[in-house]
This record gives C-alpha cells, structure tokens and sequence, in this order.
C-alpha cells in the first residue's frame, strides 16, 4: 500500500517548507494523473528565535501531520472501494477539462466542443459527488435537443451530438478505473444512437400537476418550476444571485451572465416565476441556495410518482416545455428564440418539430363517413 511521508525543501531566511512525499504516485483527483509530491505552501523555521516562531512550528507541524494522516486514510479507502470527501467533492469540471484539454489539438476540434458544450449545460460547479446517472440522463437530453453554441449558433445535427456526448461518457470511464468514482456510469449510462430523436416534455396540464404534487426536495421542486417557467438552463438556474433579479410586479427581469456565453442577458420574468422563487435575500446570497444534481435523480422519482406522471422527465425538461409551451401559446418563433438567448433562430427550431398543433388539428379537418 503507498505510504505518505513529510518532507522538507530548503527556503531562503532559515526556513524549510513542508510538502507530502506519495510513494508510490498516487492518482490525482483533479486530473487522474500520477501525483508524487502535494506542495502545502506552509513552512517551518530551522532555528525558532523567539515564542512566536517555536508556537508556529509546533502548530505547523501538528497541521501537517494531520494533512498526512487524511491522506493516508484516503489511500485505505480507496483500497476498499471507498471514495473519500475530498476525491468526492473534487471538480468534474477541472477533470473533464484536463481530459479533453490532453486529447485535443486545436480550441476548435471536437475534444475542445466537447468540453464547451459540456460547460453549457451543466456550468463550472460540478463536482465528482453530482454524477449519477440522473445528470447523465439530463445532459444526453440536453445534446439531443440540438443546442448550437458556435459562433454562428447553428444547431447540432445528432451526429455531433453522438460524438461530444461519447466523449464525456468517456471520461466517466477513465474516472471509474482511476477510483474517482464508485459506480461504472459509463456502462450504466447508453450512448447517443443516430436515430434517437424523441425528447420529454410536458403538456401544460402535468406541468400543472408537478406543481401540485408534493415532492422530497422543495429547493429541487421550486427550481425546476422556475425553470420551466423562465426556460433557464440548470447552470443558470443554479447560479442566479438575487443581486440579478431586478423590476417591480409586472416588470420584473432577470439581468445575469449566462453561463454558455459569458454575456449579459436581460429576461423578462413573470410574476409566478419571482414567487416561486420565495422570500428574497441578500444581493449576493444565490437565490437556489444549496442546489446540486447529487439529490435530484431520487426527488424526481417520487415526485414524478405522486404526480402521476411515467415520462422520463429530468431537469432540462423543463426548458423544453418552456419552449415548445410557448409556440403553442403563440409566441412568436423569434421571440421564443431571444427568451432562450439562442445565437441562431435556426437553434430555436427544433422545438417546432415536437408538436405543431396546426398540423394536428390539419389533420383531423379531412373527415369521411364510411
């Protein structure tokens, strides 16, 4: 089993710092790559002068002692198939950039895409403890709705689609073997196939009965309703501070960064998504305080169940139904389009394809009597 030990490097004015030896390299939970030595940034004096300096090195020391004994216990656990706090509170985001980042040859290759596209769904707060396969399930859906965040905003075609989302898969993979994490998404999780088309969204009457039916998390319950009220991505939603609600009843907007763009956006609510939202806080507290997808997939399930709904309905559902609600209602296809901040009005159209109730009430004018 690979021992942790403490070692020192010389400093200038008689000080000495502190750094833990892995013998043999361990993984590192950043980037899965052998990690033999953890700089500590603290140091020690060789010849303590005075009080204050013998007071530091024995508080050093104590510190760094009990760093080492934590890591240890981390390389036991992983022995035994368990993931520690600190591996399971590392960013996915960081690893699946280094993942992509030592694959890809140019920013605009398909590794690069990849991670981009990634960062638009889910945002820079991922972290290994948010992977299940409900996240994944949600994010296979958000490729298949075709989002297109190139400078030109053309949506993808499935194919691209198949591509970008094998690549996350992918590294679900490596994380696996690496002992990042404890179950096997990759073989849980299925591809993208070719000819995968059909994406869940709700009608306007189970929209409604999500809203009445009790669910396990109402932090999770308020954010998705609030989604599918402002057509917000999770990233979006999850990161929305109530510095960047402004207005007054019948007026309010939001004026955020989005995620995806790094823009400044200006979206017009309606006064049911600011109640949904609860009592207001500070300027810079978030407004979805504590939201995370580690707890979503098991909230879902039971509150899907008690409303009597059997869809495969995840979080991006619900910007989904946003969407095709309002080209129902009659929203303009352009105005729907500036509502998701898409680039491209091309992007917005694959929402038309879902249901167009013009042709389904075409369809049925043509009436025979036999």
């Amino acid at each position: 089993m690979p021992k942790v030990h403490i070692r020192k490097r010389k400093l200038t004015k008689g000080r000495h710092s502190l750094l833990l030896d892995f013998s043999p390299p361990l993984r590192s939970p950043k980037n899965g790559k052998p990690q033999r030595f953890e700089f500590l940034e603290l140091f020690t004096y060789d010849k303590p002068s005075d009080m204050w300096q013998r007071q530091h090195n024995t508080e050093t020391k104590a510190l760094v002692e009990n760093i080492r004994a934590t890591r240890q216990l981390d390389i036991q656990n992983r022995k035994f198939g368990f993931i520690s706090d600190r591996d399971r509170n590392s960013s996915f985001v960081d690893y699946f950039r280094e993942y992509t980042g030592a694959k890809q040859e140019t920013d605009s290759d398909n590794y690069a895409m990849a991670f981009r596209y990634f960062l638009e769904f889910a945002g820079h707060d991922v972290i290994f403890n948010d992977l299940d396969e409900f996240f994944c399930v949600d994010y296979r859906n958000f490729m298949l709705s075709g989002p297109g965040i190139g400078r030109r905003g053309r949506p993808i075609i499935t194919n691209t689609a198949v591509s970008y989302f094998a690549k996350f898969r992918s590294s679900l993979k490596q994380a696996y073997k690496q002992s990042l994490l404890t179950t096997d998404l990759y073989s849980q999780v299925d591809a993208i196939s070719p000819k995968e088309t059909h994406r869940e969204q709700l009608e306007l009457e189970e929209f409604q009965q999500l809203v009445d039916a009790p669910a396990k998390s109402n932090l999770i319950k308020r954010a998705a309703i609030f989604a599918g009220l402002t057509g917000l991505r999770f990233s979006d939603v999850q990161t929305l501070y109530w510095s960047e609600v402004r207005g007054s009843e019948g007026k309010y907007h939001l004026q955020f960064t989005q995620e995806k763009t790094e823009g400044a956006e200006i979206l017009p609510i309606s006064d049911q998504a600011v109640e949904i939202m609860g009592e207001r806080g500070n300027p810079d507290e978030r407004v979805f305080e504590g939201l995370a997808y580690s707890s979503m997939r098991d909230c879902f399930k039971g509150w899907l169940k008690n409303a009597g709904i059997s869809k495969n309905i995840t979080f991006h559902s619900f910007r989904h139904t946003y969407a095709t609600l309002q080209l129902e209602l009659g929203t303009e296809l352009l105005t729907v389009s500036k509502l998701l901040g898409h680039r491209s009005i091309k992007t917005t159209l694959v929402y038309t394809k879902v249901k167009d109730k013009k042709k389904i009430e075409a369809a049925g004018r043509i009436k025979l009597k036999f």
